[in-house]
């Protein structure tokens, strides 16, 4: 029996706006945003970062990757587990209840 896939949230108050084929993801405190801590992602982190509602786990987000971005699932895969480490170290996400 294989480990079960997670799930992933976004967390905390966040703003994301799209320009010009990027995301940008801009952490809210206090109703003021953080502009030292824009964070900004390509085009395939943000259909990685549409996905992440904790419906879609992460073997559904790889294969959303292959689909939109015509990627073999191998390269998908450790771009997804790269970018969602990345975004939980920067406290953007956390695993899914």
């Amino acid at each position: 029996m294989g480990e079960p896939v997670s799930r992933h949230i976004k967390r905390g108050e966040l703003v994301t706006r799209e320009i010009a084929g990027e995301t940008l993801i801009v952490p809210v405190s206090g109703n003021v945003a953080d502009l030292e801590s824009i964070y900004t992602l390509n085009e395939v982190g943000g259909v990685i970062w549409s996905l992440l509602d904790g419906q879609h786990n992460d073997d559904q987000i790889v294969d959303a990757v292959c689909a939109e971005f015509d990627v073999e699932r191998d390269r998908a895969q450790a771009d997804v587990a790269a970018l969602l480490a990345s975004l939980r170290e920067a406290g953007l996400i956390e695993r899914a209840p």
